[in-house]
């Protein structure tokens, strides 16, 4: 179904291709992710989508950007949420590893290094490197800075590798498909029970 506007700012115009894309890539995979296709979605035309990212491999930068800050502002809130006890560890691993598997970034990832565009992971990166500094400057110690960095990294390659791997892996050697979270997890829990007991040892002096 197409979004039908006669007049878009171009911001508006930007948010709504991305929305569309991010559809897209949910709906039938990164392969799916082209100027036609959203253009049609959006009811504009393809050389509108062109004035906005030069070209398919910029459409796609642009998408894995969105999808970047939007993903992880959600996991930012998420950990803030369960450093408060609002929220248990298993929510945060079951937002990232969704954010790679059902909302497609492990697919997109894949797709972009696969066809060359390699350097259109750098929002990636450059938006998981800002909520770790985030997160990580909030510690009370360098000791906790540091395993917040450790964590994040375990995390972030446990689920892109399960979006891409999990299922068969799991199957091959007899370990249901949930595992992979059941250890980040773990890990996790690990590290917030650590974090709470220098808070609670801090608040004693």
């Amino acid at each position: 179904m197409s979004i039908k506007r006669t007049r878009l700012s171009p911001d508006e115009s930007r948010l709504a291709a991305m929305e569309a894309a991010r559809a897209l890539l949910i709906e039938a995979g990164p392969q799916a992710v082209t100027l036609k296709a959203v253009a049609s979605r959006i009811d504009r035309t393809h050389a509108n989508l062109l004035h906005h990212f030069g070209s398919a491999s910029g459409l796609q930068k642009a998408l894995a950007a969105h999808l970047a800050e939007t993903i992880t502002a959600s996991i930012g809130e998420t950990v803030d949420a369960a450093r408060r006890g609002e929220v248990g560890p298993r929510a945060i691993v079951d937002m990232t590893f969704d954010a790679f598997d059902a909302q497609g970034a492990g697919a997109l990832a894949s797709w972009m290094l696969a066809s060359g565009n390699e350097d259109a992971l750098d929002p990636v990166v450059e938006a998981i490197h800002r909520l770790v500094d985030r997160l990580a400057g909030s510690a009370l110690s360098t000791d906790l800075a540091h395993l917040i960095r450790e964590h994040t990294l375990m995390l972030v390659l446990l689920a892109l590798g399960d979006s891409q791997l999990g299922g068969p892996m799991a199957a091959a050697i007899g370990l249901p498909r949930s595992k992979a979270r059941e250890i980040a997890t773990r890990s996790l829990t690990s590290a917030l029970m650590q974090e709470a007991a220098t808070i609670a040892e801090q608040a004693k002096v």
